[in-house]
């Protein structure tokens, strides 16, 4: 395979890949302050565009669930931005109101489109209007929280503190239904739920990452998962599901080619 970036190799680390929800395109963004798009053909994969960010770097990039916009977050930013991709403008969201953050970096876009929620300090976790990127809600958990996922149906949120504790929340009522241990886990790094709801993976500190079956997690404080996989010797960064439910990849950036299939 051709390099996906290879008419626009990043002159800073990547810090995000994403393929476009619809169309055969890919995203990339990084430290080089840029987010840059390219139509993935496999004989050259084209650059459609590239977006410069002035003094910027990005620390998250992601697809709205339509596909129509990218909102980025930056390393040591308040603002973020979001980049409409059907009028082509490039807007600033400098301050939500009611929400007090030194800096947004960390969020999740649900996949019915119509929430996002920003990670914040202290245990907060702040949930956005896609549509005006207003806050509607702020929900408060024990401890810090270090990742975040919509189940499929966006009605429910877990989320994954450092002291290793899952808290799964109801979008609607922005209750805590359940918090469970995650077993062994020194820290929360990384959570995914598959798109059939059947699975939920937690990636750790130590390198471990769990899986559990969702049923059990909404029942019990301490379940014990399906299956721990120990392949990863530095900490687990990112966990995902294909959408079939039949891989989970887990990897880690802390060593080079730490990528594993299961």
């Amino acid at each position: 395979c051709l390099p996906a970036n290879q008419e626009r190799l990043s002159d800073g680390k990547l810090s995000t890949v994403q393929f476009h929800p619809s169309a055969q395109v890919i995203l990339t963004a990084g430290l080089d302050r840029c987010v840059s798009l390219f139509q993935v053909d496999g004989i050259k994969n084209p650059k459609i565009q590239s977006i410069y960010l002035e003094s910027f770097p990005i620390h998250k990039a992601c697809f709205s669930a339509d596909g129509e916009q990218v909102i980025a977050t930056g390393t040591h930013h308040k603002m973020f931005y979001v980049y409409d991709m059907m009028g082509g403008s490039i807007i600033p969201v400098h301050q939500v109101r009611g929400m007090e953050e030194r800096f947004v970096r960390d969020f999740e876009v649900s996949p019915d489109g119509s929430l996002m929620l920003l990670t914040g300090t202290s245990g907060y976790l702040h949930l956005l209007s896609m549509k005006t990127k207003e806050l509607i809600s702020t929900m408060k958990a024990n401890g810090r929280c270090t990742a975040s996922a919509f189940t499929p149906d966006s009605s429910k949120i877990y989320t994954y503190s450092k002291e290793g504790e899952v808290f799964i929340w109801d979008v609607k009522s922005r209750k805590c239904l359940h918090r469970f241990e995650d077993e062994g886990s020194l820290g929360g790094k990384c959570i995914a739920v598959s798109r059939n709801n059947q699975y939920v993976a937690c990636g750790s500190t130590s390198g471990v990452v769990n899986l559990y079956t969702t049923d059990v997690c909404l029942r019990e404080k301490n379940p014990k998962p399906v299956k721990a996989i120990m392949n990863l010797v530095t900490a687990a960064t990112s966990v995902t599901f294909n959408p079939t439910t039949e891989i989970l990849a887990v990897a880690s950036k802390g060593t080079d080619e730490a990528v594993k299939l299961v």
